[in-house]
């Protein structure tokens, strides 16, 4: 440390790095970082948004009763770059927590994904409203909003019970675009040797289908019209072939896109990145779950610093190996870890 500041009465203790990791102002700093982040992204252009919410497990106090940290951050697959983070509040969940991110991001033009707790009305109209797209994940107990009575069917199930009719039918006099996309997950002995990523992935084999169908195609929805530029819905079948067993799912969604099957996949897959790339590098790397600083404002500001780090590290091209040796190489070599830094640092896209 010496090395890059003066610290004529010593390295501080960690109790002083503890004390100024508690009075940080998180969102002074968190404003501090989109800047960072936005200077990263403007010549890089970014096309896909994924917004997902993560709940730090170890950040909650018994005692106190101190509820675990819950954040929802927005990531760009394109460019593995952890776009921003939002805390939910104590009282509050993420359907108040993702318009305060959208309000932050500047996404004109983008593609806005998110999960089924964001497939809000309110949430579609913001984004709409900002000149970009959205794809909605719709669930099993996905609610009718202001629905009052149990007379409709969730959204969800009026869609599925179209395209199941649908299909059935092999989409006879449907206007339905379909692509389909098979993975073969390959061995990643002597990478990763020691981690989840290894077993789980070994000999997989992942089959993707997506249907894509204009809601002009569908009998009408339950309030239709309240659902701002709402064009088109989609059907995900997934078939994974592991070494002994096969597992299948189904998803449904709509979007404001046009009926593009090959685009629409593509968005999908890439919000599926914000938790293999994310939230599980942050738990397997950087043992977020496992943490236990929960005072005052440090858990979010940890939060946010192991982004920080996920992204400088992302953004370090010369040393091809996982984010965990980058990390354990940058701390025991300056060089590099000035390398990293100067990535960075760099608004520039690292090579692939």
């Amino acid at each position: 440390m010496k090395t890059f500041l003066q610290l004529p009465l010593g390295i501080p203790s960690p109790d002083t790095f503890r004390r100024v990791f508690e009075r940080i102002n998180p969102k002074e700093f968190e404003q501090c970082f989109r800047q960072w982040v936005q200077s990263l992204v403007e010549k890089l252009g970014v096309e896909v948004v994924a917004i997902d919410g993560k709940t730090h497990r170890g950040s909650y106090h018994r005692e106190s009763q101190l509820k675990a940290l819950h954040t929802v951050s927005a990531w760009s697959s394109e460019h593995r770059l952890v776009l921003g983070q939002v805390k939910v509040g104590d009282k509050s969940n993420e359907i108040t927590a993702i318009p305060a991110l959208l309000e932050m991001l500047d996404i004109s033009g983008c593609i806005i994904t998110i999960d089924a707790m964001g497939t809000q009305k309110s949430i579609a109209q913001k984004i709409i409203a900002a000149d970009s797209d959205y794809v909605l994940s719709l669930k099993d107990n996905q609610t009718l909003e202001d629905s009052l009575t149990l007379r409709y069917p969730t959204l969800h199930q009026q869609v599925k019970n179209w395209f199941e009719t649908a299909q059935s039918n092999g989409f006879k006099n449907v206007d339905v675009s379909m692509s389909q996309r098979i993975e073969k997950a390959k061995s990643l002995w002597g990478r990763f040797p020691s981690t989840k990523l290894f077993k789980t992935g070994h000999h997989r084999i992942d089959n993707r289908q997506v249907y894509t169908v204009p809601v002009s195609q569908l009998p009408a929805l339950h309030e239709q019209d309240l659902w701002a530029g709402l064009t088109t819905v989609v059907m995900v079948v997934r078939s994974i072939q592991h070494w002994n067993q096969t597992t299948h799912e189904v998803q449904f969604y709509i979007t404001s896109l046009a009926s593009d099957a090959n685009k629409i996949g593509s968005a999908i897959r890439q919000h599926w990145g914000i938790e293999n790339s994310v939230h599980w590098t942050l738990d397997v790397t950087f043992h977020e779950d496992e943490s236990r600083i929960r005072s005052l404002h440090s858990p979010q500001n940890f939060a946010l610093l192991r982004r920080i780090a996920l992204n400088a590290l992302e953004r370090e091209s010369s040393f091809r190996r996982s984010i965990r040796q980058k990390s354990r190489r940058a701390a025991m070599n300056d060089r590099y870890m000035l390398s990293v830094l100067a990535a960075a640092l760099s608004n520039s896209d690292p090579l692939p």
